[in-house]
């Protein structure tokens, strides 16, 4: 079906699209047009009962284990952004305290990253990472095309690239896509662990690329991409050809938990090639959605070009997000967690998460039933863990493992698919919804497609007795699809709901341009 077809047909709805509610009699309101503004509207009390109640039909934020954002914050931060809902951050004349609130932040990214100099770090908040990832892409980019103008050498022909791995998260290739660059996508196997191969990239590296996006946390499994040996390839590589190619990290979820989960691990600003790094603040930086942050490694790969003089607010303020204005509550909310929970706070959060997501990653594998991708839960090859294997091994100790995000990856079993060839993974995630758990079953990146996988995310409000509580959810969910009465084939025709309100506004299969495997889902 074209869109043109989709625009014109007409669905049919018995309350001619209008929102006819239970509560009309008591607060005298009319049947509400869904799609077009009212001629005349209702007091807020009603229309805050009317909104509240519609709502509740959407899944619980606390079950849902498919995303990374932060559900929750102490009901002080809550009260901090509501007295500051109405201030725009992009007004630093009118409100300059926020603005120096906003530079705190970054500055304490700064440190945490190991920038050369905090005092002197520069960088901004975000709408969320996808934007982040947006202006670190467009720096490298700026700088490559200086130096290939300084070398009297043509920006278009053949053009730039950026290399990344085909477990890239969609806001990658989106920086690609956008801003006209080739996104060359290096392909994962099970023996790169299902992310960047380093080895493999430097294969699709040349003179005009502009950088390489390494990702601390994929989003399909959760492993740290290698950033440390990436950069010794790319050192190796610019002493035989002379060209430079710097990395960003996107640090969406890793950046805030490999700083004080594993303070040892090197991925950040310690590595010189490593020129810009990213994160979210509302996924493990543990602030409500809304704000991300970029910081540079100093100045110099901030290009000029990018950097723009405003004049016309009250003073000179310089800009260089894609965002005009912003609220700033989001940041304000994250300098809260700042101050609050400190190094330490932001430690223990970080080690209970991971401790958990090793709590589900072994019940699931001593089910049986399971093989998890993931490798949080299995020990690491360091020096420190073999030199305690000669006197046991330290389970609490979180330098004993691979690192790597609390996100548990998991997938039928060989023999399990082998004794049961009719049930299909997918089926779990549909009957654990119906018990109120959102996890998402969806296929590896290109390459490994054929492999399902479902991913749980295992955050600060998912602890240890909901962790019993979904394992036991799921061995009953899989134990009942393996019994030979069970009507398995009734649930290969479920799908999402099917409403009247459904059809609006919505797009049909085959809309979009073809997928070329990146994660491209719910995260």
């Amino acid at each position: 079906m074209s869109l043109q077809d989709h625009k014109t047909r007409s669905v049919h709805s018995s309350t001619n699209h209008h929102a006819v509610h239970a509560y009309g009699a008591r607060y005298g309101t009319d049947p509400i047009p869904k799609y077009r503004l009212p001629s005349k509207g209702v007091d807020a009390e009603a229309a805050y009962q009317l909104i509240h109640d519609e709502l509740a039909l959407d899944g619980s934020p606390a079950l849902n284990l498919a995303s990374f954002v932060h559900t929750w914050m102490p009901k002080q931060a809550d009260q901090l952004m509501a007295e500051n809902l109405s201030k725009n951050l992009i007004d630093q004349d009118e409100y300059p305290m926020t603005q120096v609130i906003h530079t705190r932040c970054v500055s304490v990214l700064a440190d945490l990253w190991h920038a050369p100099s905090a005092h002197q770090a520069i960088g901004t908040a975000t709408t969320g990472s996808s934007e982040a990832i947006q202006l670190g892409g467009l720096a490298m980019k700026c700088i490559w095309q200086e130096k290939r103008k300084a070398a009297g050498k043509s920006i278009h022909e053949p053009g730039p690239n950026i290399v990344m791995g085909a477990n890239a998260q969609v806001a990658l290739e989106k920086f690609a896509r956008y801003f006209d660059v080739e996104a060359r996508l290096v392909p994962i196997s099970a023996e790169s662990h299902y992310r960047l191969d380093p080895k493999h990239a430097m294969q699709y590296v040349d003179e005009n690329t502009i950088g390489v996006y390494v990702i601390l946390g994929s989003t399909y499994t959760g492993h740290y991409e290698p950033v440390k040996e990436m950069a010794a390839l790319l050192d190796e590589y610019e002493a035989h050809t002379g060209h430079s190619i710097p990395i960003h990290v996107d640090g969406a979820s890793g950046a805030f938990i490999a700083p004080f989960a594993t303070p040892k691990l090197e991925w950040d600003f310690r590595i010189p090639r490593v020129v810009s790094i990213n994160a979210s603040g509302h996924k493990f930086g543990l602030s409500y959605v809304g704000v991300g942050w970029v910081v540079w490694r100093s100045k110099e790969f901030l290009p000029k070009d990018l950097i723009f003089e405003l004049h016309y607010l009250g003073s000179v303020e310089y800009s260089f997000s894609l965002n005009f204005s912003r609220p700033a509550h989001p940041i304000i909310a994250q300098y809260f967690n700042f101050v609050h929970l400190g190094f330490e706070g932001y430690r223990n959060v970080a080690l209970q998460d991971l401790k958990n997501a090793r709590l589900l990653s072994r019940a699931l594998e001593k089910s049986g039933l399971f093989t998890v991708l993931s490798d949080i839960h299995r020990p690491g090859d360091s020096i420190a863990t073999t030199a305690k294997a000669a006197v046991g091994f330290d389970e609490e100790n979180v330098e004993n493992y691979v690192p790597g995000l609390p996100v548990v990856s998991f997938r039928f079993t060989d023999d399990f698919k082998a004794n049961y060839p009719g049930v299909q993974q997918k089926w779990v995630q549909v009957l654990l919804r119906a018990k109120g758990w959102i996890v998402p079953n969806y296929e590896l990146a290109p390459d490994m497609q054929d492999v399902e996988i479902l991913r749980v995310v295992v955050r600060e409000n998912v602890t240890a007795v909901m962790v019993d509580r979904l394992v036991a959810d799921i061995l009953e969910v899989v134990q009942g699809l393996t019994k030979e009465d069970t009507p398995v084939h009734a649930l290969n025709a479920l799908q999402s709901r099917k409403t009247v309100e459904g059809h609006h506004g919505r797009l049909e299969a085959g809309s979009g341009s073809k997928s070329n495997g990146t994660y491209a889902k719910q995260c």
